[in-house]
């Protein structure tokens, strides 16, 4: 469903009243409190208070069972206009909603000044039951078009949440609620909401040992652990194979860059709010790198090209750095520093489009190996506004290459106005997970702009010079996003050939060991990765402990395995494959790394 229909929808009607009816049984619950704001919100609703205290489990069982006697009131959701006057008098007592009214009839402005919003001569509020607010709507005409049985506040932790987003204001207290038109569909929500707990890649992370994130070294800069690494290091490996396989050429770029540089490619000031502040260097300013694009535009310039020289494809695993507000922090998926598996290919206008549908099929290889097969496109063009650079007539050049290219490969997609990089349209892929969630990862932009202003230039066959088309692509997206999606997709649970242990030898007794740590031996030097349990625990308990960090095969060796010279193969699934010559496992397992499959038996 897209924003704006669901905006019109009935669900979004019954989560914003249900938004009210809360802050109605809040406020009976704390007298006194102060309130600012309640929306609905993708899956539910929230609404932002400040409280004389944290409200306890308790004190949410009371609200939830307030507000579901509240809905039983068949209270009217009555909409009135009044003057600002007689809305600060209404409101006297609170101090988020004076400040709205003040916003509403000054006319919204931004942080440059700039009217965003004109001023209102008149305002709004919704009244039910006891409760009134400052609401432009829309709502349900009474609490009866609400299910009592279909809406929970205690799916959710309480949080924390500075007023209007800005962390120099007042922290609030944000209390969730999930609302849904029946009983069934909340019950199938919160099964989700349990197993996207049990998936939840930061509890995974730590239970795996694959990375941390420690407050000395900051916010939003995960440091990865020798399993965490080997997993990436795996991820790397095989897209760089992909990439050279595809003509592809390795860069590397440093981590700063003069500010010149992205005042050159417009990203500054057009990202500054997430851009670190540049620094001085040798009475020079420098910034710490925000995106890898102009670092790649100035190898290309450095080298005058001819048409038979492109396309050049350049890719680099480049790290880039920007400032996100600590609120919007959360494990891997929204990180401050991190790497994308970045390329930019230079082409002629007639090479445009059969190099877009190469990138196209090389996201469908990775996600087809990944199985990763449930996604959909997003086209993302030009909407209003003057954040666009560039001439209509390139952008119209760049948007029609895109839609023929999805045409030509019968791409299933959509085409979304306003979600275009500033300096063109682009392709985005949108995956929809195991459970269904939908996580945006690869772009594909076509670029017109950034050659017209570095004066980028090829020679042609006719021996004059031109301009050429860059196309900007991603594939992972950011490495770390792409990890902690793949944690919570597979659970952890990785195919043998992304697994940071891929094998675990377990002898049955101290008399076993070097046994053991022969196959451990023979395995990694094929390549393998491969541990060894030989501490003086049981073997059943070793065996669960594998199992618990998802280890895809354990091997079981004993006084029969030694004389026949076997391994007994225990799957993570607690399949028994038996007893298998030490070859012919060698063999499964590296064909299992040859294939990438994603079974393990």
């Amino acid at each position: 469903m897209s924003a704006q229909s669901y905006q019109d929808s009935e669900l979004y009607r019954i989560r914003h009243s249900l938004a009210h009816v809360m802050a109605e049984a809040v406020l009976e619950r704390f007298p006194g409190a102060k309130i600012a704001i309640g929306p609905p919100i993708e899956d539910g609703f929230y609404y932002d208070f400040d409280l004389p205290q944290a409200p306890t489990d308790d004190d949410l069982k009371w609200i939830e069972k307030r507000m579901k006697k509240i809905i039983g009131g068949n209270h009217a959701f009555e909409q009135q206009e009044i003057s600002a006057e007689d809305a600060r008098q209404l409101f006297k007592d609170q101090p988020y909603k004076l400040e709205l009214i003040d916003d509403l009839v000054n006319g919204r402005v931004d942080e440059n000044g700039e009217q965003i919003a004109e001023p209102a001569e008149t305002l709004t509020i919704y009244t039910q039951n006891k409760f009134v607010d400052l609401c432009r709507g829309p709502h349900v005409e009474s609490t009866k078009n609400l299910n009592a049985n279909a809406f929970s506040i205690r799916h959710r932790p309480v949080a924390g949440a500075y007023w209007r987003g800005d962390e120099k204001r007042e922290q609030l207290t944000r209390i969730y609620g999930t609302a849904w038109p029946t009983p069934d569909e909340l019950k199938d929500y919160l099964h989700q909401l349990e197993e996207a707990r049990k998936r939840d890649h930061r509890v995974l992370g730590e239970q795996l040992d694959l990375f941390i994130i420690d407050p000395l070294v900051g916010k939003g800069l995960p440091l990865w652990k020798p399993n965490g690494a080997i997993l990436r290091d795996t991820l790397e490996r095989w897209l760089r194979q992909l990439q050279i396989d595809s003509g592809y050429q390795p860069v590397i770029s440093p981590h700063i860059g003069n500010l010149e540089l992205y005042k050159t490619s417009g990203h500054y000031p057009y990202y500054k709010e997430s851009q670190y502040t540049p620094v001085d260097v040798d009475e020079e300013k420098y910034l710490i790198k925000p995106m890898n694009c102009p670092h790649h535009i100035m190898i290309y310039k450095n080298d005058l090209r001819s048409y038979r020289d492109l396309p050049v494809r350049f890719a680099e695993f480049g790290t880039v750095y920007r400032y996100e507000k600590s609120g919007q922090l959360s494990g891997l998926v929204r990180v401050r520093g991190f790497t994308q598996d970045d390329a930019h290919i230079f082409v002629t206008p007639d090479q445009l489009l059969d190099e877009f549908k190469g990138v196209v099929k090389l996201f469908q290889t990775v996600f087809d190996t990944l199985g990763m097969t449930d996604f959909r496109a997003r086209v993302g063009i030009r909407g209003e506004g003057d954040k666009y650079q560039g001439s209509d007539d390139l952008w119209q050049k760049a948007t029609d290459a895109i839609l023929a290219a999805c045409q030509d490969l019968n791409l299933n997609h959509t085409v979304e106005e306003g979600e275009a990089a500033f300096y063109g349209p682009k392709l985005d892929f949108v995956l929809r997970d195991a459970l269904k969630r939908e996580w945006q990862l690869g772009t594909v932009q076509v670029d017109y702009n950034l050659p017209e202003r570095f004066e980028l230039e090829y020679v042609g066959e006719d021996n004059a010079r031109h301009r050429p088309v860059m196309i900007h692509r991603a594939l992972f997206g950011s490495v770390e996003r792409f990890v902690g999606i793949l944690i919570e997709h597979f659970a952890g649970k990785f195919p043998a050939w992304l697994a940071p242990v891929q094998a675990m030898v377990i002898p049955v007794a101290d008399g076993h060991n070097e046994y053991a740590h022969s196959i451990a031996a023979e395995l990694r030097e094929a390549g393998l990765r491969v541990g060894v349990d030989d501490g003086k625990g049981r073997m059943n308990k070793k065996i669960r402990e594998a199992r618990g960090l998802h280890i895809p095969y354990m091997l079981i060796v004993g006084d029969k395995d030694i004389e026949a010279g076997t391994v007994s193969v225990r799957l993570r699934t607690d399949e028994d494959l038996g007893a298998l010559p030490r070859a012919d496992f060698k063999a499964l397992l590296l064909e299992k790394d040859r294939t990438r499959a994603l079974e393990l038996a």
